[in-house]
């Protein structure tokens, strides 16, 4: 039926199946009534005009109903150990001369049937930084699981209903996040106080959407407290003032990281690949000991591929966790390229650099001359309105005294032209001109977007009135009686 440029080599099957997840409330723009995000509301407003509009790339106007993991129920055939030889001899290729400095994996799930699987360094272990925020949002999955295994419903309602302020343990944060009253209208773009307030669907979407490491300490904050109290969770004022006054600050560590690794193993992933071992913020750190932490390309892309068979706890979850990820929010980094505008991108990034004297060199942001760790994870799907590619992708790097996020915008740009050049090999035999042919790379079986109307479209024009009936005329032999 088909004719491919290339063909992975030696596949060991990984067959990972899961049930359909139920319907409920998600995190793209038109999720605000169902979640209670608060953030999404600003941001569909702007994106239908509402309010004055910020640019929201169509990529990200899916709706709810289109976000989804993709591979539900199906095999994935893919040896990470095997990768194909030549698409990662063009990868080192793009790298350039730095290549040496990156670790890059990527998988291409456009064809589901015939997965691609290719690599730079990608056994490399690195900070990741932020990236390590994915994992406490497995944590608090599993643990949200383990208390109601067979009650979706209890979960929603926790994570809707259950209402968190901020304390000690958001300090400190310079990351700015949304803030906006649905009653007064008032909004704010700040970073985190003591004595803010947000559901804890707020709080998830500041530490994924935002990246704000005050919201990610109060996540993992939360899903200790939930390990520790279950079904009695949340605790009163004066229980967990006597759980944290009660528990010695060994005991809190040991709590912390066994909760972390449990979610991990559970979730076939190497704690020793891939591991966030300490709290985010200052106070975190001070009140609950910890470890390092560090990643490794090809078991985050694991954590990804997870995501998408619906096996990361479960299908609800990793359902959870793909919306949460979903960039509606301003792009950064590797998600800003413009070939990618039009393109869901589900998106996470860290950065780590440090800087010393050095004569005629300035350091600053993303440029640091004694580290410069910055680490991007996405998964791409799209066009929206055109579906054709599918694939997922990670890369660390340490490039001193360049700036490593316009260096991974570029790379975005690079990796998405392969996968196109790629699929342009992917062409019909004469046979089957005319055929529609499942897996082609022009109508993407699993990325549902053709007809789908986006947030930000206008409104769909009214139906016609139905002409009303009039009677009959009369037939000629009637005329007269």
């Amino acid at each position: 039926m088909r004719r491919r440029m290339s063909i992975a080599g030696c596949l060991l099957a990984m067959v990972l199946t899961a049930g359909a997840p139920r319907p409920s409330g998600a995190y793209p723009l038109d999720g605000y009534p169902e979640t209670g995000i608060r953030r999404l509301e600003v941001y569909r407003m702007q994106a239908t005009g509402e309010i004055p509009n910020r640019f929201v790339p169509k990529g990200a106007q899916l709706p709810t109903s289109a976000v989804t993991p993709r591979l539900l129920g199906r095999a994935v055939d893919v040896d990470m150990t095997r990768p194909d030889a030549e698409m990662s001899r063009q990868l080192r290729a793009v790298l350039g001369p730095e290549a040496g400095e990156y670790g890059v994996t990527v998988l291409d799930l456009t064809d589901p049937a015939a997965p691609l699987y290719f690599e730079h360094n990608g056994g490399v272990r690195r900070n990741v930084g932020s990236v390590g925020k994915i994992l406490v949002g497995l944590a608090w999955f599993q643990a949200l699981a383990d208390v109601y295994p067979d009650d979706i419903g209890a979960r929603e309602r926790l994570l809707k209903e259950t209402w968190i302020t901020g304390d000690e343990f958001v300090v400190s944060d310079h990351h700015e996040v949304y803030f906006y009253d649905p009653v007064t209208g008032q909004r704010a773009f700040r970073t985190i106080r003591q004595g803010d307030r947000g559901s804890l669907y707020d709080w998830l979407d500041w530490m994924l959407s935002a990246s704000n490491n005050a919201a990610a300490s109060t996540i993992q904050k939360q899903a200790m407290l939930l390990t520790h109290f279950g079904k009695d969770y949340p605790p009163t004022p004066e229980e967990e003032a006597a759980f944290w006054a009660e528990t010695p600050a060994r005991a809190r560590g040991e709590l912390y990281l066994g909760m972390m690794k449990d979610a991990t193993v559970r979730n076939g992933l190497d704690p020793e690949l891939f591991r966030q071992g300490s709290f985010f913020t200052r106070v975190g750190k001070q009140r609950v000991p910890g470890t390092n932490s560090y990643g490794n390309p090809r078991e985050i892309l694991k954590f990804l591929l997870r995501i998408e068979q619906g096996t990361l706890v479960d299908a609800w979850s990793s359902r959870e966790m793909k919306r949460l990820l979903y960039m509606t929010q301003k792009r950064i980094r590797y998600a800003s390229h413009p070939a990618l505008h039009d393109y869901a991108v589900y998106f996470k990034s860290g950065s780590l650099y440090r800087c010393k004297p050095e004569e005629g060199f300035t350091c600053g942001k993303y440029m640091g001359n004694d580290l410069n760790l910055l680490a991007s994870i996405a998964t791409i799907e799209g066009p929206v309105r055109d579906p054709r590619y599918f694939y997922l992708v990670v890369v660390t790097s340490n490039v001193l005294r360049k700036n490593s996020a316009v260096a991974h915008q570029t790379l975005a740009m690079r990796v998405h032209r392969m996968i196109e050049a790629r699929h342009e090999q992917l062409v019909p035999d004469p046979g089957d001109v005319g055929k529609d042919i499942e897996g082609l790379p022009w109508r993407h079986p699993l990325l549902p977007f053709t007809g789908v109307r986006l947030v930000g479209d206008p409104p769909p024009l009214p139906e016609p009135e139905p002409a009303s009936e009039m009677p009959a005329a009369p037939g000629r032999e009637e005329l007269g009686n």
